[in-house]
């Protein structure tokens, strides 16, 4: 689950990090208060507008604006609310559809008064899976085109492997300060605010900590000037207070309705759609049909209990892809039997009279599969069975070969 980043700056805020200071803007209405609230808390007039969504790169999609008073001010979140931003991480890029700006963030210009003295930092955490450590990826190159940095200067990108059994020991948090180059006042507020990241990455079960720019202010400060939150969905049971902070607004509404009907749903680009139980069996089933010359429209685990109501809402999730040409249906009977699914197949098909216009191909291996098969076979309906994944494979390709 992402966070906004005045979320994720909430966040480290409650784990003594300093953090750019802002308040947070969803209606054009109360900007008076929300500026003059800004301005009482950090002494200046130079603000920030910075477009909360989602995905990185805003700057480059005029989602972040700096402005010296109050009517620019009033400009820049007047353009930016509502606005359809794109940047290179929404939906196409920057020839997409881009994502909508329902909130914005005023934000203290954390650069003043002394805007050479500063200096921009590149700061993450995440898990190395390979390794089964944490690492923490930091530069001395940071702010926007990280990437390239990565790419084009690589020498200039350090990484530090923590064991999760040890956790961060002192002689890294020096080192890390030290590749910085950061020295006295600066170095001391480096290792504590690397300290304190790495108690919120784990404190909060995250999977992606990104501190982009981490900013050496004039006086030698360490702050946070933007930072991307990931949390690991897996753990929210036990963080209820972040949980809460979810904005179904900035996922995709067929992942969101998916997830309400237990059905773990991804929407990919292709025409053949999936539905699977197990998500080992629908990564091998996207490859049987690549490999049969279609090209899989989604992800779609409808796991263990696949009854009709549940396959009939993953028939209308797939369906409302135009890009469907038909449907793979791929079960394997061991926790639910063969033929359940295959019942909940054909009362779905029936409940949903011809809103199903294209092809259905159903593979059903297992428990009670030659029941299935028979079920399917004798229901009438025009649903193409198949009992090994080659069969459905050549199906598929005999579909989508027209």
């Amino acid at each position: 689950m992402n966070l906004h980043e005045y979320q994720g700056k909430e966040l480290l805020a409650g784990y003594g990090i300093t953090v750019q200071r802002g308040v947070l803007l969803e209606d054009i209405n109360n900007l008076d208060a929300a500026y003059k609230q800004l301005v009482d808390e950090t002494g200046t007039e130079f603000v920030v507008v910075k477009a909360q969504i989602h995905a990185g790169g805003r700057g480059k999609g005029g989602g972040v604006k700096v402005a010296k008073n109050f009517d620019e001010v009033k400009e820049h979140a007047g353009n930016i609310l509502g606005m359809m931003l794109k940047t290179p991480q929404t939906p196409g890029g920057l020839n997409g559809s881009g994502k909508k700006v329902n909130k914005v963030l005023l934000a203290e210009d954390s650069y003043a008064p002394d805007f050479d003295a500063c200096k921009e930092y590149y700061v993450s955490i995440m898990m190395d899976r390979g390794k089964k450590q944490n690492v923490i990826i930091y530069s001395t190159e940071g702010g926007m085109d990280i990437e390239a940095v990565a790419e084009e200067t690589p020498h200039l990108v350090h990484k530090e492997y923590i064991d999760p059994t040890l956790g961060m020991q002192g002689y890294q948090l020096r080192k890390i300060a030290f590749n910085l180059g950061l020295s006295g006042v600066a170095f001391k507020g480096m290792t504590k605010f690397i300290s304190n990241l790495y108690k919120a990455f784990v404190g909060a079960d995250a999977s992606l900590f990104e501190i982009n720019p981490c900013m050496k202010t004039a006086d030698d400060r360490i702050i946070a000037v933007d930072c991307k939150v990931s949390l690991d969905g897996n753990s929210l049971f036990r963080h209820p207070e972040l949980a809460a902070k979810r904005d179904k607004t900035e996922e995709d509404p067929a992942e969101v309705e998916a997830g309400e009907y237990g059905l773990n749903y991804v929407k990919l680009d292709g025409n053949v759609g999936c539905m699977v139980n197990g998500a080992g069996l629908a990564m091998a089933t996207m490859d049987i049909i690549k490999l049969s010359g279609g090209d899989p429209a989604n992800f779609l685990d409808v796991g263990g209990t696949a009854d009709a109501e549940r396959v009939e809402q993953a028939f209308r999730i797939i369906l409302r892809d135009p890009a469907v040409k038909c449907i793979l249906i791929n079960i394997f009977g061991g926790i639910v039997r063969c033929d359940r699914v295959a019942q909940g197949v054909v009362d779905a098909y029936k409940n949903m009279g011809d809103q199903i216009k294209v092809p259905i191909i159903v593979r059903l291996q297992g428990t009670n599969a030659d029941i299935a098969k028979k079920l399917i076979d004798e229901s009438g309906l025009e649903v193409r069975s198949a009992i090994i994944l080659q069969e459905a494979a050549d199906l598929v390709a005999e579909v989508v070969a027209g």
